[in-house]
């Protein structure tokens, strides 16, 4: 991977050249990586298009990385302002993590989640924004996006419940004025009668 000599090169304050070689590696890889951020031992991309690593952004040795992953800044200070992410870290496919945030050693992010907070150390955050799931203290290699909730589900759920037991009153309450209107139509046909 050409980022490490990209870092040297920006640390060493040949800035312009560290950029060129950074936007040469993007060109071709699909993925852009200032080469201002720091990049632990084997570092994973998995189908990496589309993955955009921040200038102050650090990331811990073994850690794994699905297509699509952000790890940005929310501001434009000159100061710390990307993701740390920790050792044995797993991060899932179109993942953005913003902010100067920690994603601590072996703690998972799941696939579409938005973190905005840190994360502690092994656990699980799914969802915008991303919530914890799940506690896991031993390393992980890989997300088990099968068996993770689904914190929308758990939202809509009881709305369509409550939707079906409106429902199902309505339909009591039409039957009810169907059958008094028609009790009334009958009394008026006696009455004229």
């Amino acid at each position: 991977m050409v980022s490490p000599f990209a870092y040297r090169l920006w640390q060493h304050e040949f800035y312009f050249l560290g950029r060129c070689l950074s936007h040469l590696s993007r060109f071709i890889t699909g993925i852009e990586i200032h080469p201002g951020a720091k990049i632990g031992r084997r570092f994973f991309i998995d189908h990496g298009m589309g993955v955009v690593i921040g200038e102050t952004s650090e990331i811990g040795d073994d850690v794994l990385m699905y297509q699509g992953v952000v790890l940005g800044g929310t501001s434009l200070e000159k100061k710390k302002r990307h993701p740390t992410i920790g050792n044995n870290v797993v991060i899932g496919s179109a993942a953005i993590v913003l902010g100067p945030v920690t994603v601590s050693d072996g703690a998972r992010v799941g696939s579409n989640s938005v973190v905005v907070n840190s994360v502690p150390e092994g656990t699980t955050v799914v969802g915008i924004p991303a919530r914890s799931v799940a506690d896991r203290k031993e390393p992980v290699s890989a997300l088990e996006h099968g068996k993770l909730p689904d914190p929308i589900n758990d939202v809509i759920k009881p709305v369509i419940e409550g939707q079906s037991k409106l429902e199902e009153r309505m339909k009591a309450l039409e039957k009810l004025i169907k059958d008094r209107v028609s009790t009334e139509s009958g009394k008026e046909n006696e009455n004229r009668q």
